[in-house]
């Protein structure tokens, strides 16, 4: 190789997620071959304001140990994001980064707003673009895509925070018409299991509804059943493939933001102790889920198996899903083959041949050419 490829690392953000994304930006970090890469650290903080180089990695230092992380190899001065200063004069004519790995969980930043801005800035970056990021995130309108390509999903009730503070009465009549308990009561769009409770009764409806619309103005309310939790990585652009399916066997009742991040105990069992036909379809549904909301790079997809019938549900996508050596999708792809560093570097090379591939699409028009 005869140049280093300059990697900008993007993490933090104004989201629920904020530090599960300090976590995932940790990692990539420092797993990154120096040899190959040059690191351009860019932090969000909580407010929006954004940091490049040693202020972004100050962001870092609630989650990182002493020497855990070198100094980034660009460390450009002042707050900018686009265009990134270059250290020396003598390197100006090179491109500030050649290639943005979003590690942005949640809100403003797995939800196509950044996609959105990289592609405007023309610049490649790994995972999803505005589309499929936008999809990935909101369950509801996911969940319709899921069903209309005949994928198998839970029944579930939209609600809207305005109609449930003007008319809760009516509002549960709705649900409970349509649904029985137990049921499950989430905001919209967000990850990490905020804001999820599970509602075994009529009484805990109110509670669980009024804890999701804090975080979103749209609460998804689905049928709760007696589930394992299988999950799957995806990786690829026009021709992705599935990883060796894992089951996650909570601490908690189901696998919520304390039973992910702070309770010990939860099991990661990989590969999931599945038969060859349960493995199969998982697979097949994964990469059919990730096609059906136009994925790109990467994706974790999660189901529902129902322990009573053995029917597959398809649960969700995580376009941008925890990332340390630790989280599930890496480790999905370890047991399939795929180390966590080769991982990175097949990311970084799907988001340069996605941004190859369409940069051959024409912007503009004359008639008759």
């Amino acid at each position: 190789m005869s140049k280093k490829i300059r990697v900008g690392i993007l993490f933090g953000g104004r989201s629920g997620e904020h530090d599960v994304s300090l976590l995932s930006a940790a990692s990539v970090m420092k797993a990154l071959d120096r040899a190959k890469y040059e690191i351009v650290p860019i932090g969000i903080t909580r407010d929006g304001q954004w940091r490049v180089g040693s202020g972004a990695v100050q962001l870092l230092s609630q989650v990182l140990e002493s020497g855990e992380l070198v100094t980034p190899s660009v460390d450009p001065a002042g707050p900018k994001l686009l265009p990134l200063s270059p250290s020396t004069p003598a390197r100006s004519s090179r491109p500030e980064v050649d290639v943005i790995f979003p590690v942005l969980h949640g809100t403003f930043g797995e939800d196509g707003t950044v996609q959105g801005l990289l592609e405007l800035a023309d610049l490649p970056y790994v995972g999803a673009g505005v589309l499929a990021s936008a999809v990935g995130m909101d369950k509801d309108v996911m969940k319709r895509l899921f069903r209309d390509a005949g994928l198998p999903v839970v029944p579930w009730e939209l609600v809207r925070r305005a109609d449930w503070h003007e008319d809760p009465a009516a509002v549960r009549k709705r649900i409970e018409k349509k649904l029985r308990y137990p049921l499950f009561a989430k905001p919209v769009n967000l990850g990490s299991s905020v804001g999820i409770s599970k509602v075994h009764n009529r009484r805990e409806l109110p509670a669980a509804i009024n804890l999701a619309a804090q975080y979103d103005r749209k609460i998804l309310v689905e049928k709760g059943i007696d589930a394992r939790e299988i999950e799957c990585s995806v990786l690829g652009n026009d021709k992705p493939q599935a990883s060796l399916p894992g089951e996650v066997v909570p601490i908690n009742e189901f696998y919520d933001y304390e039973a992910k991040y702070i309770k010990e105990g939860s099991e990661l069992i990989i590969p999931a102790p599945l038969t060859a036909r349960q493995t199969r379809r998982v697979q097949e549904v994964a990469v059919r889920a990730f096609q059906a909301i136009d994925g790109a790079g990467m994706g974790r997809v999660d189901f529902l198996l129902d322990r009573k019938t053995g029917k597959v549900y398809l649960n969700e996508i995580n376009t941008i899903p925890g990332f340390t050596s630790i989280s599930m999708y890496p480790k999905l792809w370890e047991a399939s083959g795929v180390p966590y560093s080769e991982l990175l570097d097949r990311l970084l090379h799907l988001a340069l041949e996605r941004h190859k591939e369409k940069s051959r699409t024409r912007f503009t028009y004359s008639p008759g050419t």
